[in-house]
């Protein structure tokens, strides 16, 4: 098979992979499911697909589509070729205002189409909680619902038109159709007039229909996916006295890839939802009460019904990052509902406000029921999503499981079906949480197993199948939104009976008579406890590491929290810096998914002593900038960085260091050698002939502009702007100001103007400019000379920095390295941990004196200023971007805004190697140069990183300038 696949590749339309590393990568999605494909393809063009399904026909191999990856159920898992249409099918084809339709590629992310529409003042309903990277292939495919679908319905109600390959090659377009239209298709002498001979053949006896409406889920159920929806057909022209057209889509809508591969969607719009909006958040002191409240609050125009549980409360009571977003709850309720209103007009909002709170004051359920409006029903809904992530964020071995999350009942079974629901939990020793569409009848569970022991695997299939008999006790169904896939798929013949069983398998057969797309998945279904992630009671693989990664029991387990979920495959136009590499090329392999799944497998199934040594590794690895985003953005916290310098230096021990990266890791020595003769070393460093030498052996673009020594020293420049300004002050506070390598002899400028500022308004100064922060080190993985640096500086201010004397530091990367990395390498680290508590970057100091009244605006100019700030990457993860804000706010008409950037591209050396240049500018054009270049001359560029001021320098032209720096020239 392998000269096969070789031979193909060279003729395939797209990009074909067959290596070790991307197989390893779309061996799993966000479910428990592994399987290691035979390649990884990108088509670029409806011929590759075609190409495709021909070559996979020709060899008996199977197709698995892929957008996102996002399936919980093990959909996107298969043996056969994976078949990514996220990189290249991503276009808007048209939109028609007059029908309130779009015609798209499936690769198309949910929020990127809503914000394209806006402009037309349409938006598709339809919203998963992975909007952000989720693609509308794949929504098409679950028949994805969300948050809103008691407003809007699932995506089977919007889905007008299917743009298809059949499974012999075939383009074949569904839509809707007449009963003569329909008939007319029979005759066709085609896979496709089969389809339609067939399906009619199939569904026109009364007795099949009696059946399917016998076991199908009740109708009003509408988060429905067990199986295909043959029940969607019957009730149509077709098959009876019915008016509604037929349409095939409804099949197709959650068959999950298995009947046909889409190449175009075409969706029903709506409206762009109503401006304002009001949102109740009823407190309950029982679940009981809360469940037989949501009957009484579905009798009202809500546009969401969500609940959640005290355990989800619990989990952010007390987090003082969650503690102002709990402005609301009241006591210690049970449970909570979030009902949210909306409509185009006020008065008429305030109406329906009052018809609720009438209503629930009648049902008397509830014992709270406070209105949000505006920026409180985004901290309600974040209060939920936060509670959700640190819930399912555990360290070890036993996860939350999805396999019972995607549960369905009427809405008037729901009280009874979770009473019973919760006694088997109780069974199983689970802790029931509770959080829900509760207005759709959808609860969300997941059991805690540890399916790397055969007790969790028995645990595993024994909760499943008791919770897929209950469901069927109240007609519920099964799988809600999140799909059959291997899970659950399993359980078809249980849920709808075994002659509708047989008859998914006759409409499997007419579409794809040689099991070519996504087998295993719905029919002939794969055992839900087989092919895990792990392999049971295997003995796991000990590593050993220079850093202490005690936090996750170890770095393997550190991989390990990664489930898949693809936060990092949102894109730039979304909010955060996760992930720049994946926003430059848009490769899965990209990914922090893609660096945690490669490490999780390799350090698992390396043979070698080393088990770091791995190309395979060097490459997934080799894009990641170390921004530091993921470890904040990601909802698992899996810190990416910190396992790559790990990973460096493991791997540096059997390879060696190349000359570039010792130059680049070991900067500050060549930069304080260099100090001792600034002029002629910026000299040698600026002149085109000597420069493009060093760039050459260094390793450095010939584009990239050198960085230059500050040529004024540190002490002296400080005595001078001392008697300058002879004023006399009144000292309020002792600091110490870590004065970092780059602020040391790069800008020196800026660690003056810290002093400066620091000392005038009345603060004791006390400079630290003798120690290296070892970031440079830790980024090309010399960790143990970055470990001597970090025990030496621990060593140096253990004694000196507390709560009275902090630490206060300038560049982003050095100081919050106290609270970061040096707890992972300090050998002291109860002193450490002590310090690192007292370390801040000079942003959140004065922010926090500012606040406490120690600073005030009269201190300042009243000259007006418009500044535009782009924050440090590791500011953003380990801090936060509106401290610099809030600082800058201080002068009375200084009116600063946050740029909405991702990374700059710089992230240190990264930018300045010649084998990443290229896509460190790349980075940059995505949002930050685009936004610098729209300002003013007259607009301050404020930027607190010495590489993100070089970056935007060297992209833009313009010079940036650290708030600090701003903030000294505001003085008065």
């Amino acid at each position: 098979m392998k000269k096969q696949l070789q031979d193909f590749k060279k003729i395939f339309n797209g990009e074909f992979n067959i290596d070790s590393l991307h197989t390893m990568l779309y061996a799993t999605d966000a479910s428990v499911y592994r399987k290691i494909p035979l390649a990884v393809a990108y088509p670029t063009s409806e011929r590759g697909i075609n190409q495709l399904v021909n070559f996979a026909s020709n060899n008996n191999i199977s197709l698995i589509p892929r957008t996102a990856g996002t399936s919980l159920a093990g959909q996107c898992v298969g043996e056969g070729i994976i078949v990514d249409v996220s990189k290249h099918f991503t276009n808007i084809i048209s939109v028609n205002t007059e029908m309130k339709t779009v015609t798209l590629q499936p690769g198309v992310i949910r929020d990127e189409l809503n914000q394209y529409l806006k402009s037309y003042g349409l938006f598709f309903g339809p919203n998963t909680s992975t909007s952000n990277r989720c693609m509308i292939g794949g929504m098409v495919g679950n028949n994805s619902s969300g948050t809103t679908s008691i407003q809007y319905g699932t995506t089977r109600d919007k889905v007008l038109k299917l743009k298809t390959i059949l499974s012999d090659g075939s383009e074949v377009i569904f839509e809707p159709l007449t009963k003569e239209e329909f008939q007319a298709k029979t005759n066709l002498n085609s896979l496709e007039g089969e389809i339609y001979k067939k399906l009619y053949k199939a569904l026109s006896p009364k007795e099949v229909q009696k059946e399917i409406r016998k076991e199908f889920p009740k109708p009003e159920i509408h988060r429905r996916n067990t199986g295909y929806a043959v029940d969607s057909l019957i009730n149509t022209s077709v098959f009876g006295d019915f008016e509604d057209k037929i349409n095939i889509c409804n099949l197709l809508c959650g068959s999950e890839g298995t009947l046909a591969f889409t190449t175009e969607i075409t969706l029903q719009l709506e409206p762009l939802p109503p401006i304002h909006t009001a949102m109740i958040a009823t407190h309950y002191q029982s679940l009981d009460s809360c469940l037989n409240d949501v009957v009484v609050t579905m009798q009202h125009n809500l546009h969401t019904c969500e609940m959640m549980d005290d355990v989800i409360l619990s989990c952010t009571n007390n987090n003082k990052t969650y503690e102002p977003y709990r402005f609301f709850v009241k006591d210690n309720p049970k449970a909570i509902l979030l009902l949210e209103l909306k409509s185009n007009s006020e008065e008429d909002l305030q109406n329906q406000v009052n018809s609720l709170l009438a209503s629930l004051k009648n049902s008397n359920y509830s014992y709270h029921n406070p209105v949000l409006r505006g920026d409180e029903i985004t901290m309600a809904l974040e209060l939920r999503k936060a509670g959700l992530g640190l819930l399912g964020n555990m360290v070890g071995d036993r996860k939350a499981v999805a396999c019972i999350e995607d549960t369905a009942v009427a809405l008037e079974d729901l009280p009874a079906y979770i009473k019973e629901f919760s006694a088997l939990m109780k069974k199983y020793n689970q802790q029931a949480v509770y959080y829900a569409h509760a207005g759709a009848g959808e609860l969300h569970l997941r059991p805690i197993l540890n399916l790397k022991k055969d007790e969790g695997v028995q645990y595993f299939r024994k909760i499943t199948t008791e919770v897929a008999l209950l469901c069927k006790k109240y007609n519920g169904s099964f799988s809600g939104e999140h799909g059959d896939g291997i899970v659950r798929a399993e359980f078809i013949p249980l849920m709808i009976g075994e002659k509708n069983y047989d008859l998914l398998k006759k409409v499997k057969k007419a579409f794809d008579p040689q099991n070519t797309f996504n087998p295993g998945k719905i029919v002939d279904a794969l055992k839900m406890d087989e092919s895990l992630r792990y392999e049971v009671n295997r003995v796991e693989p000990k590593i050993e590491t220079l850093m202490d990664f005690s936090d996750s029991e170890g770095i393997l387990r550190l991989s390990e929290k990664c489930n898949g979920s693809g936060d990092c495959r949102k894109s730039a136009e979304a909010a955060g810096a996760m992930c720049p590499s994946y926003h430059a090329t848009k490769n899965e392999k990209d990914t922090t998914r893609a660096r945690a799944n490669a490490l999780r497998e390799v350090l698992t199934n390396n043979k070698a002593v080393n088990k770091f040594n791995s190309e395979d590794l060097k490459k997934v690895f080799d894009l990641c900038l170390s921004c530091k985003a993921c470890a904040n953005e990601c909802p698992s916290n899996v810190d990416i960085s910190t396992a790559k310098a790990e990973f460096l230096y493991q791997y540096n021990k059997e390879n060696g260091v190349s000359f570039s990266n010792k130059l680049f890791g070991k900067s500050t020595q060549l930069n304080r050698l260099v100090s001792k003769f600034p002029k002629i070393s910026n000299w040698i460093f600026s002149n085109n002939l000597t420069s493009s030498f060093i760039k050459n052996i260094g390793g450095v673009h010939p584009n990239r502009s050198l960085p230059l020594i500050s040529t004024k020293g540190l002490s002296k420049t400080v005595e001078l702007s001392l008697k300058e300004k002879n004023k006399k002050i009144l000292i309020q506070k002792e600091v110490f100001l870590f004065v970092d390598e780059f602020s040391n002899y790069l800008d020196t400028d800026i660690a003056v103007d810290s002093f400066v500022l620091l000392s005038r308004l009345g603060y004791k100064v006390n400079i630290i400019d003798t120690l290296d922060s070892g970031r440079a080190l830790l980024s090309k993985g010399f960790l143990e000379e970055a470990k001597k640096e970090v025990d030496k500086n621990i060593n140096k201010l253990k004694g000196k920095i507390s709560a009275t004397t902090p630490l206060i530091g300038i560049e982003p990367s050095a100081i919050l390295s106290f609270r970061d990395e040096y707890l992972r390498l300090a050998t002291d680290k109860t002193s450490a941990t002590n310090i690192s508590k007292h370390s801040y970057l000079i942003e959140e100091f004065l922010a926090s004196e500012f606040e406490r009244g120690n600073i005030s605006s009269s201190m300042f100019t009243s000259e007006e200023k418009h500044i535009k700030i782009h924050s440090h990457c590791h500011q953003k993860s380990l801090s936060n971007q509106k401290v610099t804000f809030d600082i800058l706010n201080i002068p009375e008409n200084f009116k600063p805004t946050i740029i909405t950037s991702g990374c700059c591209g710089m992230a240190g050396s990264f930018g300045y190697e010649k084998e990443h240049y290229d896509m460190s500018m790349q980075i940059g054009e995505l949002k930050l140069f685009p936004a610098v270049r729209k300002t003013t001359e007259e607009t301050i560029i404020s930027a607190n990183g010495t590489s993100c001021r070089h970056q935007i320098f060297d992209g833009t032209g313009r010079k940036a300038l650290h708030p600090v720096t701003i903030l000294k020239n505001a003085l008065k």
